[in-house]
């Protein structure tokens, strides 16, 4: 500004003389999701223009809001005074509510653009709460160093690699349509890492109308280069044909789990005799004999029953085409509830992630049990989770030192059924992908 106006002058022109065009401004994203009382929320990046001027000159604020009880024209800070800005907001209750955001620029020229804004409910039990943007059933959690998740989501075949330390945005996608040749999701629910292999299993159930899908009976193997933010990831192999060999062989042994009743058409996975895997874990010193956790069934099928591990002895090969071998099951006494994830460290200490086989069941019991890996052995009940919050709890990002006092895990949320906003809509079936999220929040184990 102070150029032109030099110039101007310089020339005998009057400074009036001098037009500035209509400024513009620009979104990263026209949606944002924030929650009440959250730190490190998302941001959306603000770029502002006006040509014939300093971009410096240039402010941004709030003018107009729906709905003030959610956030008002007050409640959003700007960060930055070039022509790239960074705008956050604070929410104030849950809902939604569309701000109007205006750049104002020289010659009292404006320009004006919409932000639409949704807040989830404040979180009772933690304070570093982290929300997962871009998808809202997160199912499985591997750590890939430097304060970043691998995050897997049950309703499509998307890997995310996200900044766990903040609330956004992935920070890179892998979609694996193509290369596991699937037409529909493969319903991930496990996995683990393994040197710089992460092995993946879906459910390998019905659908929840008792339907085969033939992408669920999947494993595959991704392979890792890098770690933390600069995480790159290459498709491995995939076996479509455990779900089959789990069948025949428990057939053989008199089908004693039920398996074959479990994946015949008409029966639902989430059931106390369904089919439904969503645990995946080597055992202990082992690089070749892997733990399948099954949400479902219990043994025997009643709600008091034992939650059921069947280890695969030649894991790695089978995720290379080759049919499976069985070691004996292994029985677990989780108070009546299922494996929703298990998780080892190298320590070969296990964490269970454990609550119900129902299908509706954000209400119900949530609980971590410490364990040795050894069948026989019987698993410990360390903490019981809340349930307060929206969402169920879904997977375990890494496993600590259990021997260390103050010892913290990391776990993650699948919200897709949960209503975040008030508006009676699952979070699965919000329009906008950056609404939709599930959370991450650290625990400190007893």
């Amino acid at each position: 500004m102070a150029t032109a106006l030099l110039s101007s002058l310089a020339a005998g022109v009057p400074a009036h003389a001098v037009t500035y065009g209509t400024p513009t401004i620009k979104l990263s994203s026209a949606y944002l999701s924030g929650a009440v009382g959250a730190t490190a929320d998302p941001t959306v990046t603000v770029t502002v223009a006006q040509s014939g001027a300093d971009v410096s000159a240039l402010t941004v604020t709030a003018s107009k809001t729906t709905s003030s009880s959610v956030a008002g024209t007050t409640d959003i800070t700007v960060a930055g005074t070039g022509g790239t800005r960074t705008l956050g907001v604070t929410a104030h209750s849950r809902g939604r509510t569309d701000l109007t955001l205006k750049v104002t620029g020289l010659g009292g020229k404006t320009a004006t653009t919409t932000l639409h804004y949704a807040a989830s409910p404040a979180v009772q039990h933690s304070a570093d709460a982290r929300y997962l943007t871009g998808a809202s059933d997160a199912s499985a959690a591997v750590d890939v160093g430097g304060g970043h998740l691998l995050v897997a989501n049950d309703e499509d075949n998307t890997l995310r690699l996200y900044n766990g330390s903040v609330s956004g945005a992935p920070v890179r996608t892998w979609n694996l349509d193509s290369a596991l040749g699937a037409d529909k999701e493969a319903d991930i629910e496990g996995g683990t890492l393994v040197g710089n292999t992460v092995y993946w299993t879906g459910s390998l159930g019905n659908n929840k109308d008792g339907e085969y899908r033939a992408d669920r009976n999947t494993v595959f193997t991704t392979t890792l280069s890098g770690s933390g933010a600069a995480t790159t990831l290459t498709f491995g192999s995939a076996y479509h044909g455990l779900r089959d060999d789990l069948v025949r062989w428990d057939r053989a042994n008199g089908d004693r789990l039920g398996f074959a009743d479990g994946t015949a058409a008409g029966s639902v996975p989430k059931a106390v005799d369904g089919f439904n895997v969503e645990g995946l874990e080597f055992a202990p010193g082992s690089t070749t004999t892997a733990y399948i956790g099954f949400r479902a069934p219990l043994v025997p099928p009643a709600t008091d029953g034992d939650a059921l591990l069947v280890p695969v002895t030649n894991f790695d090969k089978v995720v290379k085409g080759t049919g499976a071998v069985f070691g004996a099951p292994v029985e677990l006494d989780l108070d009546g509830l299922s494996i929703r994830d298990i998780r080892r460290n190298a320590l070969n200490q296990y964490l269970i992630l454990a609550g119900s086989w129902a299908a509706d069941d954000n209400s119900d019991p949530y609980a971590l049990y410490s364990w040795d890996g050894v069948a026989g052995h019987q698993p410990v009940r360390v903490l019981d989770l809340p349930t307060s919050d929206a969402g169920g709890w879904e997977a375990i990002a890494a496993v600590p030192d259990l021997t260390q006092p103050g010892a913290r895990v990391q776990l993650v949320t699948d919200d897709g059924d949960a209503d975040l906003y008030g508006d009676g809509t699952a979070a699965k079936d919000l329009d906008h992908p950056e609404w939709q999220k599930s959370r991450s929040t650290w625990f400190t184990l007893g």
